[in-house]
């Protein structure tokens, strides 16, 4: 857990446009929450723990689809290849991984439980909120954090001076 949340380290949580909510922690985004949902690990902590989330697998045909931020479709889930885990509910976050890889490629929230998405075997079965390449993804890159580093400090700073202000 200290890894994870260092004791000294703020964690910042970051209100952004489209409902988007990122807890920070050493200018990395760690979770992340749309609307009033729960809060999610990104793709990053994730590869970094997978045995954080229960897992869902995708068949190859389903791969390119969830690159493009498709959601993911029950027969994708049950066809040879894809794998459920049966004790999934409706309703929750789940780590979506491909037949044939080793690192998720993308974070969904279950449409339904497990069991229905293999009982009834059509429509969507997760929704895919965070994918490989996406924006979130983008933004999580090292290179990326340095290039806004000081517009974030600028933030901060100015956010600091409007509290004291308030006092």
């Amino acid at each position: 857990m200290e890894d994870l949340l260092p004791k000294k380290s703020p964690l910042i949580v970051v209100k952004c446009p489209n409902h988007l909510t990122l807890v920070v922690v050493n200018n990395v985004p760690l979770f992340f929450c749309i609307r009033d949902g729960p809060y999610m690990p990104t793709l990053r902590l994730l590869h970094q723990y997978p045995n954080i989330m229960q897992r869902f697998q995708v068949d190859r045909g389903a791969i390119k689809f969830v690159f493009s931020g498709a959601n993911i479709m029950c027969p994708g889930l049950t066809s040879p290849g894809g794998v459920l885990d049966e004790e999934v509910d409706s309703e929750r976050p789940v780590a979506i991984y491909a037949e044939g890889k080793q690192h998720a490629l993308a974070i969904g929230f279950t449409k339904m439980s497990a069991k229905d998405i293999k009982s009834i075997n059509k429509g969507i079965g997760v929704d895919n909120m965070h994918y490989l390449n996406d924006g979130l993804w983008k933004v999580l890159f090292p290179s990326y954090i340095e290039s806004i580093k000081g517009f974030v400090e600028t933030l901060l700073n100015q956010f600091s001076k409007n509290t004291k202000a308030n006092v």
